[in-house]
């Protein structure tokens, strides 16, 4: 089945939103079973989206529009549709009555250009809106219009926290019923870090061959310190498929896959801290507290996190974790010793089993020929020892601190992974 999806709105072509419905009806729509084939962004402007929705009539079976459903001037993608299918606009009294209690409900004025999104299109079946005033709509468009099979249009509101709701509670069920999906489908991401992107497809790919020719898609992306490696999978055999490629990818890469699907390392840190009973402490300097930020997003993060001293200045690392004076005035903030006393200090005020401390110089100003910007070291103390690793994270600055708490959780997943 061919699915499509026009997001409309001016703001996404301005860069003024962030167009957060690509992403997340694609993995909506592909855990279902439907691969989107084509998508789209258009702005307001009322030639563009009918050409958009035109092209999308010729291939698609199933077209998903965003946004353009509302109340104001540049809400037109309803209005445009109805015309370009020759559709009449009629009142919905029972849409009508939905919005005139919405403000009534919450004791406002009810503006008159609101009874618009009472208008819809003749034969349209009508998505009530829980969470707003605009309804979502669905439309089928007969076989010859367009080309030799019927389409189905589906027109959503473009607020998330309206959008999305009314997708998992009114689109989903439909789908299911309306267009079933006539084969198996099977979609399973492994988690990595440590390694490029080419590196993983070398590792990987020629022990999957014999899976890649017999129908599974290999796929990979890169992120800041990641890389996702995604195993597609359809009809006849599916689930086997992707079990095996997972099977074999997990050993060829034990020491390099954190997680699965939507696991993220500081996820799999707080899993793996609260299932031994254990706790952590933190020590940073250059990431400014940034690992203790994605920590505790965890829920049950206090279980684990005893808490953690941001050191920027050498009279932190002195006073707060007690590293010694002359080590800074030997070594430097940013070195192995110091790396070393800060996790050592870290450990033994929290009274913690592990201790993770940062160090480094993020730049762009402060670097030197032996300790150019982006050095970084990392420390972690545990009952036995204390290791310290040399990074060179040469990025901007968010990005830097990004990587170096990507690399310090995992310096400390691989040794909790092999306790």
């Amino acid at each position: 089945m061919q699915t499509e999806i026009i997001n409309t709105g001016s703001e996404l072509m301005l860069g003024r939103v962030l167009n957060t419905h690509q992403q997340w009806l694609c993995r909506q729509l592909s855990d279902l079973g439907y691969g989107v084939t084509r998508q789209v962004a258009v702005s307001d402007e009322g030639s563009r989206i009918q050409t958009a929705v035109r092209e999308s009539l010729v291939r698609a079976d199933l077209i998903i529009t965003t946004g353009g459903l509302g109340p104001t001037s540049d809400d037109r993608t309803r209005d445009l549709i109805a015309e370009m299918l020759g559709a009449d606009l009629v009142c919905n009294e029972e849409i009508l009555s939905c919005i005139t209690h919405f403000f009534t409900s919450r004791q406002r004025r009810m503006p008159e250009s609101t009874k618009i999104q009472a208008m819809i299109p003749r034969g349209a079946v009508v998505l009530m809106n829980a969470h707003g005033t605009a309804p979502g709509l669905i439309m089928q468009v007969p076989s010859g219009k367009f080309r030799a099979a019927a389409t189905w249009l589906v027109m959503l509101p473009g607020p998330p926290r309206e959008l999305r709701p009314m997708f998992t509670e009114q689109i989903v069920p439909w789908l299911r019923d309306t267009l079933p999906c006539e084969s198996e489908f099977v979609c399973r991401t492994l988690k990595t870090t440590g390694l490029g992107e080419s590196r993983v497809e070398e590792l990987i790919a020629p022990h999957l061959k014999h899976l890649t020719d017999a129908g599974l898609e290999l796929g990979y992306c890169a992120r800041v310190g990641e890389v996702d490696l995604r195993f597609v999978a359809r009809g006849c055999g599916a689930a086997q498929n992707v079990a095996e490629a997972e099977s074999i990818s997990r050993r060829l890469m034990a020491d390099f896959i954190y997680g699965a699907d939507d696991d993220q390392l500081e996820t799999v840190i707080v899993r793996l801290l609260t299932d031994r009973k254990q706790t952590l402490a933190l020590a940073e300097s250059c990431t400014g507290g940034f690992i203790a930020n994605r920590i505790t997003n965890v829920p049950g993060a206090s279980a684990v996190l005893w808490g953690g001293a941001v050191s920027y200045a050498n009279e932190a690392k002195t006073k707060w974790l007690g590293v010694n004076p002359a080590t800074l005035a030997t070594h430097g903030a940013v070195s192995e010793a110091t790396a070393r006393e800060m996790a050592e200090g870290a450990r033994r005020i929290a009274g913690s089993d592990f201790a993770i401390s940062v160090t480094g110089i993020a730049g762009p100003d402060g670097g030197t020929p032996e300790k150019p910007v982006g050095t970084v070291f990392i420390g972690m103390a545990t009952p036995q020892s204390i290791t310290v690793q040399k990074f060179q994270n040469r990025f901007d600055r968010e990005t830097f601190k990004y990587v170096t708490s990507q690399q310090a959780l995992e310096m400390l997943r691989r040794e909790l992974r092999h306790k």
